[in-house]
């Protein structure tokens, strides 16, 4: 999970976005963000985060199920690693990357404290998210604009699918829409990352618009 290394609350998934008539049109590619200081990842995780985030749908729509192999990367804290997990149960497996050491040991203690028995930490790195293959579904979830490799990482997310494996990508939208998320300036124009996805190997399946204050992309091979 990465955002602006300046810890300010306009950055963080919990907090306000500025308003949009008064911030800078949204970029089409901006530069990279700084890592999400792993001591402030409480405020990802808000009372109301469950309502706007829509996991179940999410997770539907990707075709997560009993027994699916899935990756969540980019996974911070591990907030929707551990969702995943019920979702896939025992005979599934959710591997959880983040570049940061101390997010991974953040996502051990949740599966610790969880007891959550099918969760692999993954130690990534900026362009290898080193993923096992045979994976039916990746989900990247407020990490996308901030990547340094993006379509490094894809290839890579590309090459651990399985034949018929989805990958999701669910981020901000740029036009603010109110409520959560970080300055418009620092949100992503969605047709940049299809151009990306597609530079890796990857096509456009669909685009929903469910989610309140997200888009959430899917691609296949």
């Amino acid at each position: 999970m990465r955002y602006d290394g300046r810890v300010r609350p306009a950055l963080i998934a919990c907090a306000a976005v500025l308003a949009a008539a008064a911030s800078p049109a949204p970029q089409t590619r901006p530069a990279h963000a700084r890592l999400f200081p792993p001591e402030h990842l409480n405020l990802l995780e808000g009372p109301d985060r469950d309502e706007w985030q829509q996991p179940d749908r999410i997770m539907d729509e990707l075709g997560i199920a009993d027994g699916s192999r899935v990756a969540d990367l980019g996974a911070g804290g591990g907030w929707f690693t551990e969702r995943l997990a019920h979702r896939v149960g025992p005979n599934g497996v959710v591997y959880a990357v983040d570049i940061q050491p101390a997010m991974i040991d953040a996502i051990k203690r949740r599966v610790t404290s969880r007891t959550l028995t099918n969760v692999q930490p993954i130690l990534g790195t900026p362009d290898d998210p080193r993923l096992p293959g045979g994976l039916h579904a990746v989900l990247m979830v407020d990490t996308y604009p901030q990547l340094q490799s993006p379509v490094a990482v894809l290839k890579n997310v590309a090459r651990a699918l399985a034949p018929n494996g989805l990958v999701g990508i669910v981020d901000f939208k740029p036009d603010g829409s109110g409520g959560p998320g970080p300055p418009i300036e620092e949100r992503l124009d969605p047709r940049a990352i299809v151009r990306d996805a597609e530079t890796a190997g990857l096509t456009l399946r669909r685009q929903e618009t469910f989610l309140r204050y997200q888009y959430l992309l899917v691609f296949g091979k």
